[in-house]
């Protein structure tokens, strides 16, 4: 009995190998980037205020890009970055923010944020605004993430002017 596979003819740990790499291979694109949200929260409004923002931390197990948000509670999402512009702080949108492998990525009050805009009715403390976010992983491929944050008071610690007035 030969211990070597004879030319046209598969051996038994040849087939076993080749199963092995074509379910790898197969399986391979259903490996997604599994994205966390923590920490979710709104800034609550005042009455006539129609714009406020949206904070979470983020964690993805890929490289991946938040490429937009939506919610049933505003009209317009849009996400924002605070940046500095000759030395005035600016809030502008943004097409996406990268979400490094394994590396948390904060939405906070004065940098990364959600604008929620054409409120319709007043968010208060304890209400909760579901938001939708869209990640983009690294092979194009989108999908989305559903998160449901909570109203925080309106002067929920890191507050900025720039995020609680109607101006924006």
């Amino acid at each position: 009995m030969s211990h070597f596979a004879q030319p046209g003819r598969a051996s038994g740990s040849n087939l076993a190998g080749a199963a092995v790499f074509v379910a790898l291979v197969i399986a391979a694109p259903l490996a997604l980037a599994d994205v966390t949200v923590t920490q979710p929260w709104v800034r609550g409004t005042v009455a006539p205020q129609k714009t406020t923002g949206a904070f979470m931390k983020l964690n993805s197990t890929s490289d991946a890009k938040l490429v937009s948000a939506a919610s049933p509670s505003a009209k317009q999402v849009e996400i924002h970055e605070m940046v500095m512009v000759n030395n005035v702080m600016r809030m502008r949108p943004i097409a996406e923010i990268p979400l490094p492998a394994g590396k948390e990525v904060a939405l906070k009050p004065g940098g990364y944020h959600i604008m929620l805009m054409g409120i319709e009715h007043q968010l208060k403390q304890g209400d909760v605004v579901p938001i939708t976010l869209t990640v983009r992983e690294g092979d194009g491929k989108s999908r989305t993430v559903a998160v449901q944050a909570e109203v925080r008071d309106l002067a929920a610690a890191g507050a900025s002017k720039s995020m609680s007035n109607d101006k924006h």
